[in-house]
């Protein structure tokens, strides 16, 4: 099932053309129109005319989110504001937020990629999903809104927050899609056990999950406890909000929307390409975007590409699914440690909820890494014996995926704060002040 075949499934050697063609459009266009661009690659030494291969890419400078900072609000936009008709917003969680800017055919590519990325999760004309991501500066409510209206769902626009009303209007317009962060659809799942809803009146069969990385034990969590098929999709605000890449119901890896965004795996450290299948730091150029285009952006994703045909159909090279970020590595005494390693070690152990917390402090001139982890209601009343066998597991499995010592804590369950958004993973005590601890069993 697909929203645009001809692109979809458009020959690898066509898209090629195409994208070629497009990359030289959008060199030539921000080089004319955007004084940082045409500045850094004259640094670079590179004119528009010099892009005649896709092999090109590679010499073209990347674009960093502190680019986006130093030309805060509007310094990148290749459009007159009076062309411009939305403008988005990062949460802006250090100094001063990144702004992006949209115009008419801008939000037409955002409905035609939010409308490929719901048909590769088999949303059809007669779902009714539910929006539970933020509305507002955040791009992900209306993101998915104006994809599913232009699929022709009914949409639910009820925002973040306020999960019984959720649960209630899930149960009385028989939302079939439900559209969210991974860690408050498991929110969602908790709320729905506590209020004893009765299961056989929730009609969900889809959930569509981003915003945050997540593994694939927490997308197999999320499916039994909310009876759904869980679809990964993946965008940022940079590029134009959720659309960039989707999974399809065959779950080999996320289909990036190439045609729009050109996609490359490097290595953090060096700059340099790395061939498919290699896990590194995704850049992205946008070919397509008129107001905001931007030239190999760093995303901070770790992530892979595949080149190999998809079942499904689709010829669009794949992605793995995130598997952390650059920005949320801790390095403890020299070893990269990833949330989503430790994430995937707890619920293949069982007995553990899918909520932690990782606490990272130094004691005299050591890295110190603490684990808090949740345990399951029953397991938690269970005798002292097992749950000190329980955290010596849990402890043995952590030090055997990471290769360091750790520090595991068992906690009540609904102790670690739940998140109506992105959620919050690390506390940072060589950064940041203490915080209270939950109560430990």
């Amino acid at each position: 099932m697909y929203w645009n075949r001809e692109m979809e499934c458009m020959p690898a050697e066509e898209r090629k053309i195409l994208q070629l063609e497009r990359l030289q459009g959008l060199v030539r266009r921000v080089y004319e129109n955007v004084p940082h661009y045409q500045r850094v690659l004259r640094e670079a030494g590179i004119r528009p005319g010099d892009i005649k291969s896709l092999d090109d890419l590679a010499h073209l400078p990347f674009t960093t989110k502190d680019d986006l900072r130093r030309t805060y609000p509007f310094g990148l936009f290749a459009t007159p504001l009076a062309n411009t008709v939305r403008v988005h917003a990062s949460s802006g969680t250090t100094g001063k937020p990144t702004v992006v800017g949209y115009t008419r055919k801008d939000i037409d590519t955002w409905s035609e990629v939010m409308a490929r990325t719901l048909m590769c999760a088999g949303v059809k004309d007669d779902d009714i999903i539910q929006i539970a991501y933020g509305y507002g500066l955040f791009t992900g409510g209306l993101g998915v809104h104006y994809g599913a209206e232009k699929v022709g769902a009914t949409v639910v626009p009820i925002s973040v927050g306020n999960t019984k009303r959720q649960i209630m209007l899930m149960e009385d317009f028989g939302t079939t899609v439900l559209a969210c962060t991974p860690s408050y659809a498991l929110h969602l799942s908790e709320v729905l056990e506590e209020m004893g809803t009765d299961r056989s009146r929730i009609r969900l069969r889809v959930g569509v999950f981003g915003a945050e990385p997540w593994s694939p034990q927490m997308a197999r969590e999320i499916e039994k406890k909310l009876n759904v098929v869980a679809i990964d999709i993946f965008g940022l605000s940079e590029i134009i909000g959720p659309g960039v890449a989707s999974e399809c119901l065959y779950n080999t890896g996320l289909h990036i929307f190439d045609d729009h965004f050109l996609p490359e795996i490097i290595d953090p450290a060096t700059g340099a390409q790395l061939p498919p299948g290699e896990e590194g730091e995704l850049v992205i150029t946008t070919l397509t975007k008129e107001a905001f285009p931007l030239i190999r952006y760093r995303t901070r994703d770790i992530a892979a590409l595949y080149v190999e045909p998809c079942p499904c159909g689709r010829t669009h090279v794949r992605m793995s699914k995130v598997m952390g970020r650059t920005d949320d590595m801790l390095i403890i005494r020299g070893v990269n440690v990833f949330p989503s390693q430790i994430e995937s070690v707890l619920l293949e152990i069982g007995h553990a909820e899918p909520h932690y917390l990782l606490v990272v402090d130094r004691k005299g001139p050591l890295d110190h890494l603490e684990v808090w982890v949740e345990v399951s209601e029953n397991f938690f009343r269970d005798e002292v014996r097992h749950l000190e066998s329980l955290g010596k597991t849990i402890k043995r499995e952590i030090e055997s995926t990471l290769g360091i010592g750790v520090e595991v804590r068992l906690v009540e369950p609904k102790t670690i704060e739940r998140s109506q958004g992105k959620a919050k993973r690390v506390v940072d005590k060589r950064d940041l002040p203490g915080k209270n601890k939950p109560k430990e069993g």
